[in-house]
């Protein structure tokens, strides 16, 4: 495990925190990785109907929330590679639920959202393996927080694994 890639407290928002301590102490890069095959086995579990459902009025159906993940994914992302070629600008929030209600991702077939998620993670992953080591450790500012990019790529993965511990126990 490369002691570089391991966010301390204070690198991110205190909100982010459920999310990072999910994860913490893994293999970043084989997690963001295997996350794609645990969440292709949930959703081909559940099937094309099922995932257009919710579980409660007024909640995200699973398709949205496989949706929410990949913008999320994608937001950060974008956000670490910026932080991490130096950039000083600060960076707005994003409103998910706007994002999730523009994304008219009941009507995008399950497979493309899966084929979707897999194509982002290895770009992700892919940016991270060819990123200098100390960019790991450069700070920028979204949503008013300084986060450093190894707390960014924690968060995208315990973001992940906290949606998918909600689809498992309530989808």
């Amino acid at each position: 495990m490369n002691e570089n890639l391991i966010p301390k407290e204070g690198e991110y928002a205190p909100y982010y925190g459920k999310y990072i301590e999910k994860i913490i102490g893994q293999d970043i890069s084989k997690l963001l990785l295997n996350q794609i095959e645990e969440v292709r086995r949930y959703f081909e579990s559940k099937g094309e109907e099922s995932s257009g459902t919710a579980y409660g009025p007024g909640k995200w159906t699973a398709k949205e929330v496989l949706n929410h993940i990949i913008d999320t994914d994608r937001v950060m992302t974008f956000r670490a590679m910026c932080f991490a070629r130096g950039e000083k600008a600060s960076f707005p929030g994003f409103d998910q639920d706007i994002y999730v209600a523009n994304s008219d991702a009941n009507q995008v077939p399950l497979m493309n959202l899966l084929e979707d998620f897999e194509m982002s993670r290895y770009a992700l992953v892919s940016m991270m393996k060819t990123l200098p080591q100390e960019s790991f450790t450069r700070f920028g500012n979204a949503s008013g927080h300084e986060v450093s990019v190894r707390a960014l790529f924690h968060i995208m993965a315990g973001h992940t694994l906290h949606h998918l511990t909600i689809l498992k126990e309530r989808y």
